[in-house]
């Protein structure tokens, strides 16, 4: 039976459905779906920048929030991308010249910055609290409806006021939180529209890793809404090893994702260079051997999180690429470049590609190298 899209105003429920309209129907996995599993794809949705609360940001609220812009990033980013808000962030020794002065940029009447209107200070030092105190007619950021204060975000909430506290307990200076958070990491905002169809087709994944408990020609409807906007296209996602063999796989090992591994916890064992990395961060951080995986880097310039680069990876494999593009070995072949080995008998062996900026090696079997470091070497130097 092929499933008919509804498509009024851009409804993804089946055509003829009751009720009202719903272009994001989650339904289309989370009726069948396991809630652990439901909780898996739920928490890719989520921003979740690590120590974020330091930074005034929000965590684990769905991408599609408003973001907050570093003002030392103005320039590299296209606001306009941001259709749920923004609001710039600026630390004192950024706005003010000393003790009670404002830096003349933002004084000019076109000034596009201003401080409670579009923009907040952020306090993370008593040091910086003393010695450029906040003006005197300044208030804390807070969360006001109607014109009264309230608790919780929502619909009519808006943020009100200049500066927002994150002082750390030191020495004799106590503790000091004051302000809500103001806004999700700009890099990983995606609108409501690409952050339904990135869970969507994680979803999708998980129907397809190996030991996966679901029949998926019990998902027709989510394949529908995936196909309508070709995201299903298997020779592409096998070229980029999204899936293997039509299975789920990691796309920087290439190795088959097995459903119990989304669930399960890490482990370093048998991880080539990541031996100490149990013990560093035991009790610091619990993650599953599977998780969320980007092919390209979330960046400040452009918004890369999107359903056609996203996939479920090993956690080693995310730590080890780092900020990194994940390049298929089919694009390296085209766009990379050979390497070898030269051996002093036999002269040079070719083994495998480099890619374009030096940073990523892949061969024929599998095997993965990655740079980690761009130190330059003087070949006439001395030493």
């Amino acid at each position: 039976m092929t499933i008919r899209l509804c498509g009024s105003d851009g409804c993804r429920l089946e055509y003829g459905h009751p009720g009202k309209h719903n272009k994001f129907p989650e339904k289309v996995w989370t009726d069948l779906f396991r809630s652990k599993d439901t909780d898996k794809v739920n928490k890719a949705g989520y921003a979740t920048p690590r120590g974020g609360d330091k930074g005034a940001y929000q965590n684990h609220v769905y991408r599609n929030n408003k973001v907050i812009i570093p003002f030392e990033r103005l320039g590299n980013v296209d606001l306009n991308n941001y259709k749920d808000g923004y609001v710039i962030r600026l630390f004192p020794n950024q706005y003010f010249e000393s003790s009670g002065v404002v830096k003349p940029e933002f004084l000019h009447p076109d000034a596009f910055v201003k401080v409670g209107v579009n923009a907040f200070l952020l306090y993370r030092t008593h040091a910086s609290f003393r010695e450029l105190p906040p003006l005197r007619n300044w208030e804390v950021r807070h969360l006001e409806k109607n014109g009264q204060t309230v608790t919780r975000r929502g619909k009519d909430v808006n943020d009100v006021g200049h500066y927002v506290l994150r002082l750390s307990s030191i020495s004799t200076d106590r503790e000091r939180k004051e302000g809500p958070p103001q806004g999700i990491f700009a890099p990983e905002y995606a609108d409501a529209e690409t952050n339904y169809l990135s869970r969507a087709f994680l979803a999708w994944l998980i129907i397809k890793t190996h030991n996966s408990p679901y029949d998926g020609s019990d998902f027709e409807h989510l394949e529908t809404i995936l196909n309508n906007h070709n995201l299903i296209n298997i020779s592409h996602l096998e070229g980029k090893s999204i899936l293997n063999n039509s299975i789920t796989s990691c796309p920087l090992c290439e190795k088959t994702i097995m459903y119990e591994q989304l669930h399960e916890m890490v482990s370093f064992d048998g991880a080539s260079g990541l031996a100490n990395s149990q013990q560093q961060v035991a009790g610091a951080t619990r993650s599953t051997s599977v998780n969320l995986f980007h092919m390209v880097p979330l960046v400040y310039e452009t918004l890369e999180h999107k359903p056609e680069q996203v996939a479920w990876g090993h956690a080693i494999c995310n730590t080890r690429l780092g900020q990194r593009e994940c390049l298929p070995l089919s694009e390296l072949k085209e766009e990379g470049t050979p390497v070898g080995y030269i051996h002093e008998d036999s002269g040079a062996e070719g083994f495998g590609w480099i890619s374009n900026d030096e940073q990523f090696i892949r061969t024929e079997n599998g095997d993965v190298w990655i740079k980690i470091t761009d130190a330059e070497f003087d070949l006439d130097s001395e030493d």
